[in-house]
Formats: C-alpha cells, structure tokens, sequence
C-alpha cells in the first residue's frame, strides 16, 4: 500500500503508474453512480430566473490521460456569452498504483490543481469528493 505523502508534499508523481483496465472500469462505474445518485441531484437546479446567470446542467467524469476527471458543465444564457456552454474541471484522481490514488480539487482561480489527500482507495476518494467541500463543482 503506497504511504501517504506529506500535505504540503503531494505534487504529480513523476513516474505515472499505468492504471489496469479492471480499475479503470471500477472507477467509471462508482463514479456514475455517485453522479447519478448524490452530485447530479444536489447540483443540477433548474435555470435560474432572474439574471443571465451561469448555472450547472450537467455533471460528469472522464479518464484523460492516466488522470481520472470531475467536471460540470455550465449554460451560459447571456446574450453576450462568447459560448453557449463551458466544462470546468473540480476534482482529479490521480493513481499512484497498488489501487490508490491522490485526490486533487481546482483551485478557485482555474488554473491549478491543490493535492488535498493522498493514498486513497477508490472508495475513500468518492467519498471524499462526495462529502468534502473542496470538491463542489
């Protein structure tokens, strides 16, 4: 089992473990339950009516590259809007082998990652996305 690295200490690994494909697959599922059941029916709202506000439509997860990602997509109902829609990214796992994984949350600003927690199974990771409020798209 990998040991936790120190808070201030968890950054990418350099050498990426190659992540099997059963794990893939069990990822993909437990997180499609934890969208279907828990994130969609907290964060999806109907549109808002007064103003030309942001607001989520849909919430979803993806593999790219070896990084497994949460995102939520938004609807952007201004006339001015440069697009109809965007996706932001709101956490990330990354796998550090033997079934474990690092937990990061987009930092306010869009443009980095914070490593939050480290050494996680699959569980305690959707867990930690479900309760902790680091994790809210």
């Amino acid at each position: 089992m990998a040991t936790p690295r120190d808070p201030w200490n968890i950054r990418p690994a350099r050498k990426r473990a190659a992540v099997p494909a059963a794990l893939k697959t069990e990822v993909e599922a437990k997180a499609r339950v934890l969208i279907e059941a828990v994130l969609k029916p907290r964060h999806v709202l109907p549109p808002p009516t007064d103003g030309p506000f942001n607001y989520i439509t849909n919430i979803g997860a993806k593999w790219y590259r070896n990084y497994f990602y949460f995102f939520s997509t938004y609807a952007c109902p201004s006339p001015t809007a440069l697009a109809p829609s965007f996706e932001s990214m709101f956490a990330r796992m990354e796998p550090l082998g033997n079934g474990t994984f690092a937990l990061y949350a987009m930092r306010y600003t869009g443009k980095e990652w914070v490593g939050v927690l480290d050494a996680l199974s699959v569980d305690e990771c959707l867990d930690a996305i479900r309760d902790d409020p680091w994790f809210v798209p």
